[in-house]
């Protein structure tokens, strides 16, 4: 008998380990036969759908092209009109072997090539979205669709070992509340949403046995799991014992059981807020999620203009760490798995301005005083580094070389990605020279 046992007491004993808390920013994939069609309209995020134009039009309007099925039977719904003039009366399901097919040319060392030099700690791979398809040749076959519901290849496979040759973590997301081969097709409401999700043991039994075998297989140090599961957190404490007595520096979200973890009745290691910066629960560590763009899935009518800039992620990358968070940035591949360009290029910047600044976002932890402003209304974010230094990100371009930050701690001053030390005169700092715009430089104090 392993040390974790499946009540709640001995899951909650489990912390959050050191790797996990000081990784800071991970890469999230989500890949599947909704990139054949590739298309959701571009809106703002559903959150805010809801909050502004109500719960129906956030479901019907979604700007997840992963939902394609879904929006596809919501009738007079943006993906159902452009359904009907690109492919008439064809159904969803002859997009899964069409995108199975075209997988066969994947080249997963271009990814992890590119995950790697993004500066990125870790990879999230979907292992089975919420239409069904097994990204892995599963033992335990989709009951609905059989082994043609599952990918030949060994998707999850081949993106583990490729990640982790370049020195990654890797974890696997799964749809445990939600897969509509089983259910559900056409939510259009929160109360529809949770009410689709499968309770009977046939199901539980299919999901346990998937995550029994992702983690026999391919030993995966993060389970993120979505939208719930069968019993909830009651239903899943079991198998977050196992995992986490196979493998005890890993960890579990909040999404099992979210409204639980919310109320402090069921286990999560980290919660997931979606398409913001702030934390849901103030306690816990938590782990940002987002798209590169307004989707998750690759959505060919998104481009550049509708992309958040690489000065844009990269502040939300300091603002989220500054305040004890990672931030899981995806990636949204196209059918064949190339990663669009401008999604590249963000990630590509990204990395080199880690490799400068890194010293201020890996294993840092917050300051007791978070957030400074520059005598022009620059916002500076503090970190505290494993090294003991203040690390100040001043998020902007000071209009000269003399920034002056009130209440910035005292000690010797360097600017990182300069060789030697700075003048200071209190709150002012004289840089060798003035910054160029920079998504942001970093000022170390000790």
């Amino acid at each position: 008998m392993g040390k974790y046992s499946s009540n709640f007491a001995s899951l909650n004993t489990h912390k959050v380990p050191s790797w996990f808390d000081g990784a800071k920013f991970g890469i999230f994939v989500h890949w599947y036969s909704s990139t054949v069609p590739a298309y959701a309209p571009i809106t703002d995020d559903p959150f805010t759908l809801a909050r502004e134009k109500g719960e129906q039009e956030a479901f019907a309007e979604s700007p997840y092209s992963e939902w394609y099925w879904n929006s596809l039977n919501i009738e007079g719904s943006s993906v159902a009109k452009h359904h009907l003039e690109k492919y008439g009366d064809k159904p969803y399901e002859d997009f899964v072997p069409e995108w199975l097919e075209i997988t066969k040319g994947w080249q997963p060392e271009r990814w992890a090539e590119l995950f790697s030099a993004s500066g990125a700690m870790y990879c999230v791979m979907g292992t089975k979205h919420h239409d069904g398809v097994l990204l892995w040749p599963s033992t335990t076959p989709n009951p609905h669709r059989g082994s043609a519901w599952s990918s030949t290849r060994d998707i999850v496979g081949e993106c583990a070992d490729a990640v982790r040759s370049e020195g990654m973590r890797f974890g696997v997301y799964y749809s445990g509340g939600i897969d509509w081969t089983f259910q559900g097709l056409g939510i259009d409401g929160w109360a529809k949403l949770y009410g689709a999700i499968p309770q009977d043991d046939v199901y539980h039994a299919y999901v346990d046995a998937h995550y029994r075998e992702l983690i026999s297989r391919y030993k995966p140090d993060v389970l993120w799991n979505d939208i719930g599961y069968p019993g909830f957190g009651e239903g899943a404490a079991e198998l977050m014992a196992h995992f986490y007595n196979t493998n005890p520096e890993g960890v579990v979200n909040d999404r099992f059981d979210f409204l639980g973890v919310m109320a402090g009745k069921s286990h999560a290691d980290f919660t997931t807020p979606e398409y913001t910066t702030k934390p849901a629960i103030g306690t816990k560590k938590f782990e940002v999620c987002r798209g590169i763009g307004t989707s998750f899935g690759y959505n060919e009518a998104e481009n550049d203009s509708s992309y958040a800039s690489s000065t844009e992620l990269i502040h939300m990358l300091v603002n989220i760490v500054a305040d004890g968070g990672n931030f899981l940035l995806n990636v949204g591949p196209m059918a064949t798995g190339e990663i669009p360009w401008a999604q590249q290029e963000r990630l590509l910047a990204m990395g080199q301005w880690l490799s400068v600044n890194g010293d201020a976002i890996y294993a840092s932890s917050m300051c007791t005083t978070s957030s400074l402003v520059t005598s022009e209304g620059i916002t500076v974010r503090l970190t505290a580094g494993v090294d003991g230094a203040t690390y100040a990100i001043v998020m902007g371009r000071p209009s000269g070389k003399v920034v002056h930050i009130k209440g910035l701690p005292e000690g010797d001053t360097t600017l990182l990605g300069y060789d030697g030390r700075l003048h200071r005169i209190g709150d002012d700092v004289i840089l060798p020279y003035r910054p160029d715009n920079t998504p942001a430089f970093t000022l170390r104090v000790i």
